[in-house]
């Protein structure tokens, strides 16, 4: 589980680093499919990995936040920085006996569902490779290489 989340915080980095390169208009322009914008994508992705794992680690979790008080790069990579510090330890503490404890929440219609906390751990995890998709083809249609998706020659398995 934990290379699969060091693999997701590596692109997102990537993305960050990528950018940094692009103008904030064209990070802030809507787009056509995913999210809206590719600034707006990579908060969203964010904000759905923190809400989740705090929600399994039995915390609060805080209203969502406005994204129009985010809406800039350095912003972005700072919740990502500060979301991130709060997520890994539960990450790295992952172990086999977690997956099949029981979340339960109340949806929109007040039903009480339950999830199996490694089902929630892996749609996080699938959700974030989904808008990553959609942020590549957003850099071909600017003319862009995107962020490499390839999970080897990353390094997550040297010692």
């Amino acid at each position: 589980m934990l290379k699969l989340f060091q693999y997701n915080w590596q692109v997102r980095d990537d993305w960050f680093k990528w950018c940094e390169n692009v103008s904030e208009e064209e990070l802030l322009k809507k787009r056509v499919g995913g999210a809206g914008s590719i600034l707006y994508t990579l908060f969203h992705i964010i904000d759905v990995e923190y809400s989740w794992i705090l929600e399994l680690k039995g915390e609060p979790c805080p209203e969502e936040p406005l994204f129009e008080s985010y809406a800039s790069l350095p912003k972005v990579k700072e919740f990502s920085r500060k979301c991130r510090q709060e997520v890994e330890p539960f990450v790295a503490s992952w172990t086999c006996e977690m997956e099949r404890q029981i979340f339960s929440e109340t949806d929109s219609s007040r039903k009480v569902v339950c999830f199996r906390y490694g089902e929630v751990m892996r749609h996080v995890i699938a959700h974030e490779i989904h808008h990553i998709g959609q942020l590549s083809v957003w850099s071909r249609e600017l003319g862009r290489a995107p962020v490499t998706a390839n999970f080897i020659r990353r390094g997550l398995f040297e010692e």
